[in-house]
């Protein structure tokens, strides 16, 4: 197939091996592990007996790509655990019960997941904001000290750990200021207003980091756009500054933005562990902590493969709005 077409199939089909694979190595990681794995994932505080269930749940006398099997086909088609006293069906896509709740993984996560999102989209929308804006100021006052300014703070906050600019957000912000209070998470549905204000300082923590990459990629895009000769034509026959950066620099250098915001959503999806954990908000990365501490095996490799899952649809999705932005990449 050629075309654009064609490049979004290829596209698809190479996702899906990629989640394949990734798929086959989080199963490896986890699951074959030295040690008694039925111990480790049931608990030190378990039963022989409770350990033994643990192991046929696991399938661990069965050879191991037996073993892998019977874990994709809990997540194409589902599978039947039993929980001691009755038999549980567990609907596609299927990861296994927590051993520490007895509850599917899949539903703990979907319980999870708005939570995580909501971050993440709204970070998303900050730091498209800062950065692209802080991009394009700089690319306009090239030589000036804003420029000179600008860059040293993108500097300082690509340098910055996410943990360091929340908690110093947190002292200055909700402690010291007192301008909000400390975030507690708030549905969307119950209060948007409320769900708004408590993640403000997540969402610019979470931001400004990735708000720094955008200005320095916009403000790169931006200078070599502008010196190109169709930029000069416009300025010879006496077209606005302010006109030519908004209707034609911006527009030749918004290709490559796209591209990093998709791959940058990926990342922020994995961030985001830390950022919930510091400001406690209940989403997937608080619950893969809690997870990684009582080592429920199905609940980390759940999670894990849900975080895997994004960053490899955030840059698929990347791939073919790039394409759609510029027609050139399906030639290539």
């Amino acid at each position: 197939m050629s075309g654009f077409g064609g490049f979004v199939v290829r596209r698809a089909v190479g996702t899906l091996l990629t989640l394949l694979a990734i798929s086959v190595i989080v199963y490896v990681v986890f699951y074959v592990t030295p040690g008694d794995v039925a111990q480790i994932t049931c608990g030190p505080r378990c039963s022989p007996e409770q350990v033994h269930q643990v192991a046929l749940q696991l399938h661990l006398d069965d050879p191991l790509y037996v073993r892998y099997w019977h874990f994709l086909q809990g997540l194409l088609v589902g599978q039947d655990y039993s929980t001691g006293t009755a038999v549980e069906h567990c609907s596609a896509p299927c990861l296994g019960l927590s051993y520490q709740s007895d509850q599917q993984v899949t539903q703990l996560i979907l319980a999870k997941l708005p939570v995580s999102l909501s971050l993440v989209f709204g970070a998303m929308v900050v730091w498209l904001i800062l950065g692209v804006g802080t991009g394009v100021l700089s690319a306009w006052r090239r030589g000036r000290f804003t420029e000179r300014a600008l860059t040293a703070v993108t500097l300082a906050g690509t340098a910055t750990p996410v943990f360091v600019i929340g908690l110093v957000l947190m002292i200055v912000v909700c402690g010291e200021l007192e301008l909000l209070p400390f975030p507690q998470y708030v549905n969307l549905t119950d209060d948007p207003e409320q769900w708004a204000w408590n993640l403000l300082l997540p969402w610019l923590s979470l931001a400004l980091i990735e708000a720094a990459s955008f200005a320095r990629l916009t403000r790169a895009s931006m200078l070599e756009t502008l010196a190109e000769d169709h930029i000069r034509t416009f300025r010879a026959y006496g077209v606005g500054e302010r006109s030519i950066i908004g209707r034609h620099a911006l527009r030749g250098a918004f290709a490559p933005v796209i591209a990093l915001n998709a791959n940058n959503f990926g990342s922020a999806v994995g961030g985001a562990v830390l950022t919930e954990t510091l400001f406690g908000l209940p989403g997937i990365g608080q619950e893969l902590v809690h997870a990684v501490n009582v080592v429920d095996l199905p609940v980390v490799v759940g999670m894990v493969l849900v975080i895997g899952f994004f960053v490899v649809l955030a840059n698929a999705v990347a791939d073919v709005l790039y394409a759609v932005a510029d027609r050139r990449v399906v030639l290539t």
